[in-house]
């Protein structure tokens, strides 16, 4: 597949500035297979490497000033997060965190858009816990690549840390399975 973007966009792995990925939060396996793709074909054309938070991606794909995105965890959980926009850079106003729906952080202020599998998920919870927050939902929206690329560019610009021996996944959760005792 990368050999095939690269023959279309007509360039060689060499001739890149730099690799971004979709750090998460997310699939343990996708985070893992994301990162170890992205090191792997860093190390191999010698070129620096730029994980980007999947919650992140999302409140870009927005374009909108505020954004609280909610993906659902799995296990009756979120990731969430929200962001607002400033000059050219998200502020993080809510830390990523994993939680339970109903004890998703309070924001402040109006204005917000909600984004995210948490919402398509937990909209009766989520809606009613930002009611008068939120002026518009936009379900079904996932990070996708465009808005990594975009928000990485900087990032490789002003000396971020790109030593893709220090790119790594962004787990939230810490257990990913119950054990059946909890089932």
């Amino acid at each position: 597949m990368t050999q095939e973007a690269l023959a279309e966009a007509e360039l060689t792995l060499a001739q890149l500035d730099g690799i971004a990925f979709g750090a998460g939060p997310g699939s343990f396996t996708g985070l893992r297979i994301a990162c170890g793709v992205a090191q792997g074909l860093a190390f191999a054309a010698d070129l620096p490497v730029i994980g980007v938070s999947t919650l992140e991606a999302m409140a870009q794909k927005n374009a909108t000033q505020r954004v609280i995105v909610a993906l659902d965890a799995r296990m009756g959980e979120i990731y969430h997060a929200a962001y607002q926009q400033s000059a050219h850079s998200w502020q993080t106003v809510s830390a990523p965190m994993l939680c339970l729906p109903h004890q998703a952080p309070s924001i402040a202020g109006n204005h917000w858009i909600g984004c995210g599998s948490g919402f398509d998920a937990y909209d009766k919870v989520l809606s009613t816990l930002y009611n008068g927050h939120i002026e518009q939902i936009n379900y079904a929206l996932y990070p996708h690549a465009e808005e990594i690329a975009q928000l990485a560019l900087p990032r490789l610009t002003d000396g971020s840390d790109t030593n893709p021996c220090n790119a790594a996944p962004i787990y939230i959760r810490n257990k990913v399975a119950l054990k059946e005792s909890e089932r």
